[in-house]
């Protein structure tokens, strides 16, 4: 793949690179594409880092130098669509007082001065301003500050008076010093070990970037000159201090320290709990404590520190994929991929080997996928993983499913359904017997909707069986059977024996072929309530794929009730939420005239979400019921043509419609729910 796009448009020069920027090749690959623009003349540069997730300390080296090159000549350097990471490096490091930056919402931008009026006042006015203390606090603060010799700050923190992130964002700009949110991306690796790390420990600081002969570094204590002045002496660098709180600090010093056979990874792993635990597959009683593996192999610990980490982030896969430098360690979260994590590339089959005996697999066979299942304790709740290997060409691939069964969502109220749509699924379950399918692609949540329905209509009067691929939740009463092709037990060969077990519900995993779907028809029409899943992109899209399948369709218009489709999307991130004025072209689009002033919600970024804006998922629906007029049109075996038609003169609430609503709620944002599903 080419490392740096290069494109002209009118006098401009656009430069867009394909990747990290940290990454030694793309960097290379930059720099020539800079130099052969300004040596052809080209002088107007934009750099479009839309594809760039983080930078380093040379590359801020090298955009003050291009921006030197460019200036004399009458030229200019532009850095546009920059995530909220890359504009926080570019703000502390000042590099962005001398090139434009436009971010990829402008309304982020940063705000470069900060009012004169927090400038050389007194620490405790300003906190009276804000309101972040009362006087009588500050009276109190005074007196032990006389008696004690401690700076005000201190005093109010150790008192709980004022919180440390309030007391250093004021400290801040009473200073005129940057205060950031402190996590990965914010730090350049090659820089953080420059200091000895005895020394940071001792200090509390931690170096972020260095441009040139300035040191840009992390502190707590912005006050404490006499460190500054010893560090600069040890480095030779001017520093210029950053404020962030000190757990952050200690908690990215220690996420800093390289990863390799030769480290003491226990310091790595203080953020383990100390009742996370790996149950042994063979031995479902023997569990082994993690915090006695400590002193044993960096491997076992990197394991266990990503799997505990993956479950306290909520984060639904992890995966492990090697490369010809590095091995990448990438969390999902919401649905989207994030990496967390870069061990050097031959540490890789180490971890990979590790994973593999704790899954009870053949470590020795590394040239045709496996799979296979880990069992957690962590927080007093159990965890399971389904790890699945897939050899490349730089090594095994890795992909661990997170199964919180804690986390499941077990009950109707929590599907995050509308009241109507609510109202309208409970009326199906009601239902004596019929064929309700979930339609959706894959991680849409039909497995949990189907869950919730079971656990809804789950009774000691009713008998209700479920066949599923794998079982991915226990619940109470309920008959449960895992599909295992291997021998033959499929889901049609299950379902036929069901039946002659007098069930009154069934709930079929997925239909994937033709006789699992006549079988479930003919079960829904001989007096039982079904309940399955299919993968389609809307509701009606289920009725062309079972006609397709070859039900008649005289058969389907009998048996089926109602069809499901749903999608998850992203949640605006709580602590970062802002709201804003819905613009004149978003009005026109939605046709919100009526409506008067729109507002709506997004999220500027965070620690919290990955600097996404967005934390947790919610479901959106559409719900088809099959009414008399539907089932007229299914016996004429509809083409999706027609179905479509059906919909749009029956006023049906769709997918889209459910999103929009979210969005203007306040719950997401126009720009997921387009994402995700759109049907324009």
């Amino acid at each position: 793949m080419t490392e740096v796009i290069r494109s002209r448009i009118g006098v401009n020069t656009y430069l867009s690179p394909q990747g990290s920027l940290v990454d030694s090749i793309t960097l290379e690959s930059l720099q020539n594409a800079v130099n052969q623009a300004i040596q052809s003349g080209e002088i107007q540069l934009i750099l479009d880092l839309i594809k760039v997730p983080s930078i380093n300390s040379r590359l801020l080296e090298l955009l003050v130098e291009w921006r030197d090159q460019l200036l004399p000549k009458g030229g200019s350097l532009t850095l546009v669509n920059a995530n909220p990471v890359i504009i926080d490096v570019l703000y502390i490091t000042e590099v962005d007082k001398y090139i434009k930056v436009l971010s990829r919402n402008t309304q982020d931008d940063k705000t470069l001065t900060e009012p004169l009026r927090y400038l050389n006042q007194r620490l405790g006015n300003l906190l009276l301003q804000e309101q972040l203390v009362n006087a009588e606090d500050i009276d109190k603060a005074l007196q032990l500050q006389a008696a004690t010799g401690k700076r005000l700050g201190t005093i109010l923190i150790e008192k709980g008076w004022v919180s440390e992130t309030n007391l250093l964002k004021i400290l801040g700009k009473q200073l005129g010093i940057p205060y950031i949110n402190l996590r990965p991306g914010l730090w350049d690796p090659a820089i953080s070990t420059l200091l000895n790390p005895e020394i940071c420990q001792r200090f509390m600081v931690f170096p972020l970037f260095k441009v040139h002969k300035k040191l840009i570094l992390a502190t707590s204590d912005p006050q404490d000159l006499h460190v500054f002045d010893e560090i600069r002496k040890l480095t030779g660098f001017t520093i210029k201090p950053v404020l962030a709180k000190s757990e952050e600090i200690a908690r990215q010093f220690k996420e800093s320290i390289d990863i390799d056979a030769d480290i003491n990874m226990s310091e790595y792993l203080t953020e383990l709990e100390e009742d996370f635990e790996v149950m042994d597959n063979a031995l479902p009683d023997d569990y082994t404590a993690i915090d006695e593996m400590s002193s044993g192999s960096p491997v076992v610990n990197l394991i266990n520190a990503l799997i505990q980490r993956a479950i306290r982030d909520g984060a639904s896969d992890i995966h492990l994929e090697p490369s010809r430098t590095k091995c990448r360690v990438r969390f999902r979260l919401d649905g989207i991929l994030y990496e967390v994590m870069n061990p050097a590339a031959d540490l890789h089959p180490a971890l990979v080997s590790r994973l593999k005996v704790m899954a009870n697999l053949d470590i020795a066979e590394r040239r045709l996928p496996q799979d296979g299942r880990i069992q957690v304790t962590t927080q007093g709740r159990a965890v399971d993983l389904r790890l699945s290997t897939l050899p490349g060409i730089f090594g095994e691939k890795i992909v661990l499913r997170v199964l919180d069964k804690n986390k499941s969502l077990l009950e109707i109220d929590k599907l995050s359904m509308t009241q109507q749509n609510q109202s309208t699924f409970i009326k199906l379950l009601k239902r004596s017997h019929g064929l309700i399918l979930v339609t959706g692609p894959t991680g849409s949540g039909k497995t949990t909707t189907l869950y919730a329905a079971i656990n809804y209509l789950n009774s000691i009067e009713k008998s209700i069986v479920t066949i599923e691929d794998p079982v991915e939740y226990q619940v109470d009463i309920v008959n449960q059977n895992q599909v295992k092709e291997m021998i033959g037990l499929t889901f049609a060969k299950i379902l036929k024996h069901v039946l002659r077990q007098d069930p009154d519900i069934i709930m079929v995993g997925e239909i994937r072929e033709k006789e699992t779907a006549e079988i479930a028809v003919q079960a829904a029409l001989t007096g039982h309530l079904v309940l399955s899943t299919l993968h389609t992109n809307e509701s009606t899209g289920a009725i062309a794929r079972l006609i397709e399948m070859g039900i008649e369709p005289y058969l389907l218009s009998s048996a089926l009730i109602g069809v499901i489709a749903q999608r998850l999307i992203r949640t605006v991130c709580p602590e970062c939420k802002t709201t804003y004025v819905a613009s004149p072209e978003e009005i026109e689009r939605f046709n919100w005239q009526q409506e008067g002033v729109v507002r709506l919600s997004k999220g500027r970024g965070c620690p919290l979400c990955y600097d996404s804006g967005y934390k947790g998922r919610i479901a959106c629906h559409e719900i088809l019921t099959v009414n008399p007029k539907l089932q007229r049109l299914i016996v004429k075996n509809p083409t999706q043509d027609d179905l479509n038609e059906f919909v749009k003169e029956s006023a049906m609430k769709t997918l889209y419609d459910d999103g929009i609503e979210r969005a203007l709620v306040g719950k997401t944002t126009l720009e997921e729910v387009t994402r995700v599903v759109s049907y324009e």
